[in-house]
């Protein structure tokens, strides 16, 4: 399991939900890795830890994904149904279903005492860059990065491996040393 509590990925995903448009589950998959390899790549640590496997559709952060694959097959089940529902949308073109995630409320003042300063600024940050995105687009600029270039199908992607980004501002062995320290 990643380190995130239920309450603050509850609050992450009320916020990816009220300030992005066209969120299906490939798109919200992206989201996350974004939010956690950007903060990684500025700060030295995720805001999630969840674990993220290369997938063919880019990297995956597993436990997220068990938790939302149960929000979509077994409402009912689901520990993220006060805050989130899924609706199957039948696509005209190429008739391709999407998997849409609907907040159940607004992301209010109470849900941001969950974040830091930095991952307030890089959670705003991810929404504002990949507002309108769909998940082909988003998927493909996942595609650009190191961690994945750097990793196979099925692989764990290390945190470390953010740091061979361009635009990373801390070194390999700056991650990995905070990330020994949780």
């Amino acid at each position: 399991m990643s380190n995130v509590s239920l309450p603050k990925l509850k609050a992450i995903l009320l916020y990816f939900g009220n300030n992005t448009k066209y969120l299906g589950k490939v798109k919200l998959m992206k989201l996350f890795y974004f939010l956690d390899f950007v903060h990684t790549k500025r700060y030295g640590a995720p805001v999630t830890y969840d674990t993220y496997v290369h997938l063919e559709h880019g990297p995956i952060p597993s436990t997220i994904l068990n938790l939302i694959d149960t929000a979509v097959d077994d409402p009912e089940k689901s520990t993220l149904n006060d805050v989130i529902r899924f609706e199957h949308i039948k696509r005209r073109q190429g008739g391709k279903e999407m998997i849409k995630m609907i907040p159940n409320r607004k992301f209010d003042e109470a849900d941001k005492k969950y974040f830091s300063i930095s991952e307030w600024k890089v959670l705003k940050e991810i929404c504002q860059k990949f507002y309108s995105n769909n998940a082909d687009s988003i998927e493909k600029a996942s595609h650009e990065e190191a961690p994945w270039k750097e990793t196979n199908i099925m692989d764990t992607i290390p945190y470390s491996l953010a740091a061979k980004d361009k635009d990373s501002e801390v070194t390999k062995e700056e991650i990995d040393l905070l990330l020994k320290a949780i």
